[in-house]
């Protein structure tokens, strides 16, 4: 009986403080009113105050969520969702193609270029070419090398000649080696002919070409001296060579390259053996049609961009080194999802589209790809058949302070 009474007397307690705190959150949550001028005056229902008459406000417990006023909250981007009918177009999975112009200048072709390189060592005695840049032809002579390991040959050559001319074996490897030392045959029969020393040997040019430097230009630090048109070379009379040194290097411009710059992103719609079609800055209303002959893989680390090549025949020299030219090709069509460039806005870190929700626009983050014609390729954020804002400028309140999802 005792236990009986025990546990109705827990019972009895349990529903009262359970009643007792209900109606404490009842009576907490309640909506309170209050006067903004006069606190005294407390209502749990709109109204106005008795004493001056003004509307009676909510006042907020501590359940209630408060409105903060730090600048965090009232920096809240404004246009994370735009109430309102504006113009829409949709995202389309379609395949664009256009026509791509691409900046250019024609440059030497490396591969057509020719060293003259000393074949003894010696002193150069007199130069026929001083300047950079001044064309030779093939046959030319450009300079004399004096050298006492060549007169020591021919000295060995006329004795032979003179003392021991039944060995044809020997003389004939001292012969070779003479012309091997950059004499001529027509030199070195003149030397068995008179049997006189002659240590200075000319070097003539093995080709047609266009000097564009010396040994001395490469290996050497020393103050650059220029005139009006052309550049003074390093290499005086006086100076000392050595076997196999570069004396000059003659480039050709016969054969040339033209090479354009295709910017970062759009080296994947160039292909060799593309048409392309080429003008010149010195006549814009002639067009050379040819061909993409190489596609560099490796990125300008200064200007960002990948480059081609194209070469072609200068003959004639109709294209001076320097010449700023133009290419112009079509690209390879493109499938994938397009949207107009109008309706996206950059922020700089982000790119940004309004997508039609219910009643109105919700800014969305995208990644573009490639830009074609005026329309943007869409590599992720939006689908096919989604409808945007026409123009996204039209739905922004702070560019800064757009919030997409």
């Amino acid at each position: 009986m005792l236990i009986v009474l025990i546990a109705l007397v827990g019972f009895g307690v349990y529903y009262f403080v359970s009643n007792s705190n209900e109606h404490g959150t009842h009576s907490h949550n309640e909506e309170i009113y209050t006067c903004s001028m006069h606190p005294q005056i407390i209502k749990h229902e709109p109204g106005k105050c008795p004493i001056c008459g003004m509307d009676l406000i909510q006042k907020v417990t501590e359940d209630q969520p408060v409105d903060s006023n730090a600048i965090a909250a009232l920096l809240q981007p404004a246009n994370g969702f735009v109430v309102g009918d504006f113009e829409t177009t949709t995202v389309k999975d379609t395949v664009i193609a256009s026509t791509v112009n691409l900046p250019g200048t024609v440059t030497y072709n490396p591969n057509s270029s020719v060293n003259v390189a000393a074949r003894i060592s010696g002193r150069i005695e007199k130069m026929y070419v001083h300047r950079k840049f001044q064309r030779v032809t093939k046959g030319q002579k450009l300079f004399d090398l004096y050298s006492p390991e060549l007169q020591t040959e021919q000295q060995n050559f006329i004795y032979l000649i003179a003392n021991d001319a039944q060995n044809a074996t020997i003389i004939k490897a001292v012969k070779q080696k003479l012309l091997l030392y950059g004499m001529s045959t027509s030199q070195v029969n003149a030397l068995a002919t008179a049997k006189k020393l002659n240590p200075v040997v000319s070097i003539y040019s093995p080709a047609n070409g266009i000097v564009d430097g010396t040994e001395n230009s490469d290996s050497q630090n020393q103050t650059r001296q220029q005139t009006s048109a052309t550049e003074v070379l390093r290499l005086k009379e006086g100076d000392y060579v050595t076997k196999g040194a570069v004396v000059f290097k003659l480039v050709n411009t016969e054969k040339v390259w033209a090479v354009f710059n295709v910017i970062q992103g759009y080296n994947s719609l160039v292909k060799i053996n593309q048409s392309i079609q080429i003008k010149s800055e010195l006549d814009a209303n002639e067009v050379v049609n040819a061909k993409v002959n190489f596609v560099e893989t490796q990125l300008d680390p200064k200007e960002k961009t990948n480059r081609i090549r194209v070469y072609l025949d200068n003959e004639k020299l109709k294209y001076p080194i320097g010449l700023r030219l133009e290419g112009s090709m079509e690209t390879n069509p493109q499938k994938g999802l397009w949207l107009q460039k109008e309706s996206l806005v950059s922020l700089g870190n982000k790119k940004v589209v309004f997508v039609k929700k219910g009643e109105g626009f919700q800014a969305i983050k995208i990644t573009t790809g490639l830009e074609i014609n005026g329309f943007l390729q869409v590599l992720d954020g939006v689908v096919v058949g989604d409808r945007l804002a026409q123009n996204a400028q039209y739905l922004i309140d702070s560019g800064s302070f757009i919030k997409t999802k």
